[in-house]
């Protein structure tokens, strides 16, 4: 399924309803192809050129990080926060668990110590994938790429892909029996703290399927994002009421110093 370029109302912590609400990208599908459209028009519309370490702020464009370092094929874990891309691409991550993983669908066997894990994941851009350990939760602030995270930012858009994303489809403002029962979700943040939106990642049936969802505003007013990626933390068996999720490509707006 596919649903491309949708204004929906975005709703703050106070209720209060944004009259300039963001367009909404998502796709979901049993493989790669099944969302390669989608990822593309997005990236065409946050901005067709990837800036990717040049420092910043540049005038048009888009960031990107794909966890792959040129085609590593290596299992690497990472300390909470993870400024590996802080400085060249403007993106503080950071989880309360205990860390991170890059690694391909084999090292998350290793790293996680379950064996079902090669069969439930796939890349969308090969071959690592990424997630927090210890946790289900992670979170993006941005900054100025080049300075070293002394200079704080904001952007027009922010989207990622998943795999495995097994329950419930359906986008849009908070409320609503999908988002109570969603196991994935994305929710965004202004420079205060206020929510600006939040929703549910669409889902696929079956094992290994990937799924995108991002939005984009007309200003840059996104200076953080809070990702939940799955409803428990990396480790157990998926299952019917257990939903274990991986993510991949994290898309975003040329992050803006904030005035």
């Amino acid at each position: 399924m596919a649903s491309v370029a949708v204004p929906c109302i975005a709703q703050g912590q106070d209720g209060s309803r944004d009259l300039e609400p963001p367009f909404v990208f998502q796709a979901a599908g049993l493989n790669p192809a099944s969302i390669q459209s989608t990822v593309d028009q997005y990236r065409a519309a946050l901005g067709a050129v990837n800036n990717g370490n040049n420092p910043g702020p540049l005038d048009n464009g888009r960031r990107e990080i794909n966890w792959d370092g040129g085609g590593s094929t290596a299992t690497s874990p990472g300390p909470t926060p993870f400024t590996v891309f802080l400085q060249t691409r403007g993106a503080n991550i950071t989880t309360p668990g205990t860390g991170f993983v890059q690694a391909p669908v084999d090292g998350l066997v290793t790293t996680f110590g379950n064996a079902t894990y090669a069969r439930i994941f796939q890349a969308f851009s090969p071959v690592r994938l990424f997630s927090a350990v210890g946790s289900n939760k992670t979170e993006v602030t941005f900054f100025v790429p080049g300075s070293q995270g002394t200079v704080p930012a904001t952007t027009t858009g922010f989207a990622a892909v998943f795999t495995d994303v097994d329950r419930p489809n359906g986008a849009g403002p908070l409320g609503g029996i999908g988002n109570l029962l969603a196991s994935t979700r994305i929710e965004y943040f202004d420079r205060y703290g206020a929510l600006l939106f939040t929703s549910v990642v669409p889902a696929s049936p079956g094992d290994a399927s990937l799924s995108f969802f991002g939005i984009i505003f007309k200003d840059p007013r996104i200076a953080r994002v809070r990702i939940t990626s799955g409803d428990k933390a990396p480790g157990p068996d998926d299952a019917p009421r257990r939903d274990i999720v991986m993510m991949d490509d994290f898309i975003y707006g040329e992050p803006r110093a904030i005035d």
